[in-house]
């Protein structure tokens, strides 16, 4: 039962009701059965993510994205936030599983909340390794260990799994170069040619700036892969071959920890692979790359109980007796 305030607005999302109201004659029949799934469930935008929501609407998130610029917001966060507004985040226990997730209770217990973390991480890891193809990731490796150049792309939490791609291939000998901004990224692109290869980062695989930076790419006739969780998202359908990686969705956020690790995972699969194939020459490049670093580095110290006891030295002068 909703219940109308002083200023006659209704808690229970009423502004963004009004936006939907107000603007259904001008949406499509897929965009009616959106407004007709949130205005029976004004908090739904708090608890799916937007291809959940998509999902229970029978339609695409880049309809429902559409869809929230129809009635006044520019995404799907932002219509988010004006929702969570409307209500004022009343319910703390609402915004908990909005903000945090539904698999963790704010009362968990510190041992709960580790159980609970470990097994995310854990099946995160298991699932992307029960979907990977590695015919098809050792023929990327191949490739790699081969090309001309290699440009990684990734914005945000991905921009970090890029950087570390790049660094770990550049210290074999691959000439590889990580773009976390989209204009370097798309002008790096536009120079590459058939001898090089992208690879392009992102979870949900709708990252627009990487989309546009691996598009590129292909253009430019670059050999390109989507490292994703979909498949069917605009970045694996840009790419000529998609590798898949898994994230439970305990957290309603696209930056959980448990995808970053799945794309570690397999980013890490591929840099094994490609430093397979050429084993001795990798492997002195490795330690010439060590050795340059090595003054940079204190030396460790001692274990514990292995500490050598310095023996007191007789003072000059002194006479010592046998």
């Amino acid at each position: 039962m909703t219940t109308t305030s002083a200023t006659g607005t209704t808690e229970g999302g009423v502004r963004a009701s009004h936006r939907i109201q107000a603007n259904l004659p001008q949406m499509s029949s897929v965009m009616v059965k959106i407004a007709e799934l949130l205005l029976e469930n004004p908090t739904a935008p708090l608890e799916l993510s937007i291809t959940e929501l998509a999902e229970r609407a029978g339609t695409s998130a880049a309809t429902v994205t559409r869809f929230c610029r129809l009635i006044g917001y520019s995404g799907y966060v932002q219509f988010r936030v004006g929702v969570a507004s409307d209500i004022g985040r009343g319910n703390a226990h609402d915004s908990w599983r909005a903000d945090i997730g539904r698999a963790f209770d704010p009362d968990d217990s510190p041992r709960d909340v580790l159980g609970t973390l470990l097994n995310s991480h854990m099946h995160s890891l298991q699932s992307t390794a029960d979907r990977i193809d590695l015919e098809t990731v050792a023929e990327i490796a191949r490739r790699i260990s081969v090309c001309s150049h290699l440009d990684i792309y990734g914005i945000g939490g991905s921009a970090g799994m890029a950087a570390e791609m790049q660094s770990r291939l550049y210290r074999i000998g691959i000439n590889a170069h990580c773009w976390g901004e989209v204009h370097g990224g798309l002008t790096s692109a536009a120079i590459l040619d058939e001898g090089a290869m992208a690879l392009g980062i992102s979870n949900t695989g709708r990252t627009e700036e990487t989309i546009q930076m691996l598009s590129q790419a292909k253009s430019s006739g670059a050999f390109t892969i989507a490292l994703t969780n979909n498949a069917d998202s605009p970045l694996g359908e840009v790419a000529d071959v998609t590798v898949i990686t898994a994230a439970p969705e305990l957290y309603l956020q696209p930056d959980d920890l448990s995808a970053k690790h799945s794309q570690l995972f397999v980013l890490d699969l591929l840099y094994l692979l490609v430093a397979q194939l050429d084993f001795t020459e990798i492997a002195t490049r490795l330690a010439a790359s060590a050795m340059a670093v090595s003054e940079h580095r204190r030396p460790g110290r001692p274990a514990r109980g292995s500490r050598r006891t310095i023996q007191p030295q007789p003072v000059s002068g002194s006479t010592s007796h046998v």
